[in-house]
């Protein structure tokens, strides 16, 4: 029997909220938490920076999401196309994360960073059946609070692998977890996940337009990921030596230590290579005839202002992206705050306040629009950055300038502090400034996203737009480490306060074309038959 129209519509928004939930744990077990546990085994900074590319492959999620749009698993077929990759990706995460526990990132790097990398592939994926599922399942009315509840969802994630987790590996404050126990941990809450997908998810609607052959997609498949491998073995083989030819004598005729010389050396190399390997992708797409992925490039790049819109993807996020890259370092070894301080008021109430934030976009959003929506806060979220540039210049004997508080021990079962913790003032001003701005933002972003979509190639599209946006989180990493290195980090904040004005002076020039998807509901979930 089906249920009533509220019911049903608070169904759905309930499983966009267990959905970000799902999508945001092995998020931050690549990214933040990775990060913490990579600097209590004593790696250098500028290592942390370049292995925040174990994110890489939530910029090239769009290759492989045409084969979710295209297949449907065997097996499977009772779940649905959606259902059943979900399901799988879910469990096949547990199972990465149970071996990635095992492994150690001091005695074993090469194999750990394999390892996370794959981490992060099928998070990446999972992301891109989420972000299809989720925008195939509400409708256009209910975008905008799908979105604020998915990074509600998302961020409580976040809470409990890089916030409550911190405060479980304090061996002073909280419960003396190793990081191998937290991770084994999230993997037995990545199969409950599993269990749930397989049974509360709603089946969607079957395609009504049949998909194209099997077989172009595949071989268009495997010339993608030939090019990638051949284009990966060429930048490894002689990327560094060109690079090495084209800055080498520049930085060698600098006052730069010859450790960090050869970073920035190893960056220009990296850029090289991806320069080289997107574009010999596309052209084996394009002569293998990928007709998913070329079909839905086709369907998006037919718009008005297609380019432009991917051009303020990349920039919108990428001031927030690059003064985040590396917080968890700066806080723990800069600003000595300790890990149970940081996990309390970077990780938990920080978060808690990005809730509120991404609630509050949503609920501005319904009387704002999504152009003055996006405006506000992306000026918010600039403006958030000199907070970090403001503790900076302080440094840790500047702590104590805000009045703060003293969090008093507790016990709860699943997490506890031992003592009383210190809270300092300065730090929880600056967090709840940040988080909350970056909350609306996400939230006012997510619908943007969602709003560009033709249903009949959601996941491909979805993957692009989401890949492009997340250019910043993952790839200002290796820079942002090497920056900080070389120019200390208040400068490090002020060039990422800089760099989140392109997206504001270019969100003014494409103001008319965002009113336009916003006005129109046609263009919400557009389809093409």
């Amino acid at each position: 029997m089906p249920l009533n129209p509220r019911l049903a519509a608070l169904h759905r928004l309930l499983i966009v909220s267990l959905l970000g939930f799902a999508s945001g744990l092995p998020l931050a077990l690549t990214g933040q938490a990775l990060q913490a546990w990579l600097t209590v085994e004593g790696l250098s900074l500028a290592t942390i920076g370049f292995l925040s590319l174990v994110g890489v492959p939530y910029t090239f999620k769009f290759l492989w999401a045409p084969l979710l749009d295209r297949f449907e698993l065997p097996g499977f077929g009772f779940l649905g196309r959606r259902r059943g990759w979900l399901v799988l990706t879910q469990l096949a995460l547990a199972g990465v994360l149970m071996l990635l526990a095992a492994t150690s990132p001091r005695d074993e790097l090469r194999a750990f960073a394999l390892l996370a990398v794959g981490l992060a592939f099928l998070s990446a994926t999972q992301d891109v059946v989420i972000d299809a599922y989720r925008t195939e399942l509400l409708p256009a009315p209910e975008r905008g609070l799908g979105a604020s509840l998915n990074v509600m969802g998302y961020r409580l994630a976040m809470i409990l692998s890089g916030g409550i987790a911190l405060i479980w590996t304090d061996p002073a404050q909280g419960g003396g977890w190793t990081w191998p126990q937290v991770y084994r941990l999230m993997a037995a809450l990545l199969v409950g996940a599993a269990v749930l997908s397989a049974l509360l998810l709603p089946r969607l609607p079957a395609r009504t337009t049949p998909p194209p052959p099997a077989g172009n997609d595949l071989r268009g498949f495997a010339a993608v990921v030939l090019a990638v491998v051949l284009g990966a073995f060429l930048s490894d083989r002689y990327g560094g030596a060109v690079a090495q030819a084209l800055v080498g004598s520049w930085l060698a005729a600098g006052s730069l230590p010859a450790a960090l010389q050869q970073r920035w050396v190893d960056l220009m190399a990296l850029l090289l290579g991806v320069g080289f390997t997107l574009p010999l992708a596309a052209w084996a797409a394009k002569q293998s005839r990928f007709e998913t992925l070329l079909g839905g490039l086709r369907s998006y790049f037919g718009t008005a202002g297609a380019g432009s819109f991917l051009l303020f993807i990349v920039l919108y996020k990428l001031g927030d992206a690059f003064a985040g890259s590396l917080l968890t370092p700066f806080l723990l070894k800069s600003m000595a705050y300790s890990p149970a301080e940081v996990g309390v008021v970077n990780k938990v109430i920080g978060l808690w306040l990005t809730i509120g934030g991404a609630l509050l976009g949503g609920a501005l959003m319904l009387r704002l629009g999504l152009w003055r929506s996006l405006l506000l806060f992306g000026v918010l979220q600039l403006a958030s950055n000199l907070g970090f540039w403001w503790l900076a210049t302080l440094g840790p004997e500047g702590k104590g300038v805000l009045p703060g508080a003293v969090l008093p021990a507790f016990d709860w079962g699943f997490v506890k502090l031992a003592a009383p913790t210190p809270v300092d003032g300065g730090l929880l001003a600056v967090v709840a400034f940040e988080n909350l701005s970056g909350g609306m933002g996400t939230a006012a972003f997510v619908a943007f996203l969602m709003s560009l979509c033709n249903q009949r190639y959601t996941a491909t599209q979805f993957a692009l737009l989401s890949a492009f946006a997340s250019v910043g989180r993952v790839w200002v990493g290796p820079l942002a480490g090497v920056l900080a290195e070389s120019i200390g980090w208040p400068t490090f904040f002020i060039v990422s306060t800089v760099l989140a004005l392109p997206a504001l002076v270019m969100l003014w020039w494409l103001r008319a074309r965002v009113q336009a998807l916003d006005v129109d509901p046609s263009t919400l979930g557009r389809t093409e038959d």
